[in-house]
């Protein structure tokens, strides 16, 4: 397999190598003149294969790294400083100062996102907008919380004044397959709830980063938003060893979040927000409607090269339709076009990880060894920054890609008589995220939904798995998650219920009303948010 050499349209052109050469701490982009790393892209942009530099990025140290904590810690002033102790209406000020800015950034970090990770143009803008998006949605939610809060409450001859506080200093670190879009599901409610933040952007995607760095400095006080480049263990450990960090949010591996938890010294003083990886399956059961769950199957298993947590990773199918399935879905995998990110109708695109062709490759073999078939004509077909996805079948519990979460094109098929199979897989495995379920009767499906519901988090009837509408909650259950990302959610998991209580007394009582009359406190305040 050798994929097409075709000129580069002029708007995708590295014309000028961006070399980041300043970090975000107390306020300033102070500039870095120690050791930096180049930025690839798999990308070739040349007739013969080579990897394209797009860059540079510094790599810090631990002294910096505890910079940034110190940093993070002085904006927070326990609890005392001017970021948790702001007006809600202020705090959303600055994130709508932020986010004007950042629109004017589009397409830059479009062009960042095609070339860094190799997601194809539609995804990538769809990326850019959808995080727009979940910041002004985030926003109207935390509006609605307030207007929710600002209200006194009586039970038992206490008044009560509740409302959501901050928790202090949060980590965040986020993933490559969605470095903007799902970094920022953790940072903006982090933020937009009283927080003080240190970003360490992903090992991928790093450099898309830079152009919102200005916007970041100038819409937010001084220390509140802290980003540092570098080694995550040369930067994560030293913030983590240090005991002062309160909330640590992840999106990325369990392995990596277990590490860094277990480096904290006071475990029970440390908030967990984690996004984690799955296996999630398809269920699709003899009366589906086959066009239909092929479809959603291809879109499940195969958007962005099947480089997404959310994506389907194993395929059960009944034995009484599998041999149809197969054929059908095979068809539509080579059919798939792969081709650069820009170019029109491309499906498939260059893995952005160096090392991934051969890991598919060797679950692929292994899956071979044991008795698995590739059903598709191009399935394992390689290029240097590629491997063409394959479809496997019959595939056992034995093999390396029924156990292993792939993250890459390659697609498992396995073939059910009883559905207890899949059931007990599922709650064998270490993961519980979601499951798609394809079928139309009710009597099969109602208590299939009923099992499946304490398996997972969310049943997909009939389409795809995916993260979205944003709205909606983004969990998991055993290693997939912890905590839950919605847009309502999120404001909840960076943030603590905490309210001032007053006995019912005349002398309390005048002091509440001076308080409401003169508005010398932000916490204290029934004023609505229009």
């Amino acid at each position: 397999m050798k994929a097409p050499f075709i000129e580069i349209p002029e708007p995708y052109k590295i014309k000028t190598l961006l070399h980041q050469n300043t970090y975000l701490v107390d306020g300033e982009l102070k500039h870095w003149e120690g050791e930096t790393a180049e930025v690839y892209s798999t990308i070739s942009s040349t007739e013969k294969y080579k990897p394209t530099l797009l860059g540079t990025i510094p790599q810090l140290g631990e002294n910096e790294a505890l910079d940034a904590l110190n940093s993070s810690l002085d904006a927070y002033d326990k609890g005392q400083g001017l970021w948790p102790t702001m007006k809600v209406i202020d705090r959303i000020a600055c994130m709508e100062k932020f986010v004007k800015q950042m629109k004017t950034k589009r397409e830059e970090v479009v062009k960042l996102l095609m070339w860094e990770i190799g997601k194809n143009l539609p995804d990538s803008e769809k990326e850019f907008d959808r995080t727009v998006d979940y910041i002004y949605d985030t926003i109207e939610d935390y509006k609605q919380l307030d207007r929710d809060s600002a209200k006194f409450e009586k039970n038992s001859g206490v008044y009560a004044h509740i409302r959501r506080g901050p928790l202090g200093s949060v980590l965040c670190l986020g993933p490559y397959n969605y470095p903007l879009n799902e970094t920022f599901t953790l940072l903006i409610p982090a933020l937009i709830m009283g927080n003080t933040v240190i970003f360490k952007p992903a090992k991928l995607g790093v450099l898309l980063i830079s152009p919102l760095l200005e916007a970041f400095q100038s819409s937010f006080p001084k220390g509140v938003v802290n980003i540092i480049y570098g080694r995550g263990r040369v930067l994560a450990s030293p913030i983590m060893k240090s005991g002062k960090i309160n909330v640590l949010a992840l999106i990325g591996n369990s392995k990596s979040a277990n590490a860094l938890q277990a480096q904290h010294p006071k475990g029970n003083r440390l908030r967990l927000v984690l996004g984690l990886e799955a296996k999630n399956p398809a269920i699709v059961l003899p009366d589906a409607d086959l066009d239909l769950a092929v479809d959603e199957c291809i879109a499940g298993t195969l958007s962005f090269n099947g480089q997404r947590c959310t994506a389907l990773k194993v395929l059960y199918v009944h034995e009484s339709i599998v041999e149809e399935f197969n054929r059908r879905f095979s068809y539509k995998v080579d059919q798939l076009k792969f081709a650069n990110p820009w170019e029109s109708g491309a499906k498939l695109t260059p893995l952005p990880e160096v090392e991934k062709p051969e890991y598919i490759k060797g679950l692929i073999d292994d899956a071979l060894s044991k008795g698995a078939k590739i059903l598709n004509k191009k399935g394992g077909e390689m290029t240097d920054n590629f491997i063409f996805p394959a479809v496997l079948y019959p595939v056992s519990k034995n093999m390396r890609v029924f156990e292993e979460e792939q993250f890459g094109p390659v697609v498992p098929v396995v073939s059910f008589s009883d559905i207890e199979e899949p059931l007990n897989d599922m709650a064998e495995s270490n993961y519980g995220q979601q499951v798609s379920l394809f079928g139309k009767n009710i009597h099969t499906l109602s208590p299939l939904i009923d099992t499946l519901v304490n398996l997972v988090c969310r049943v997909n009837l009939n389409s795809s798995c995916q993260r979205g509408p944003d709205v909606y909650p983004f969990t998991g259950r055993k290693d997939s998650a912890f905590s839950t990302l919605s847009v309502h959610d999120a404001l909840r998991s960076f943030s603590i219920r905490t309210f001032v209580a007053s006995k019912d007394n005349a002398y309390n009582n005048a002091i509440l009303k001076e308080l409401l009359e003169e508005k010398t406190s932000n916490f204290i305040s029934t004023d609505y948010i229009l």
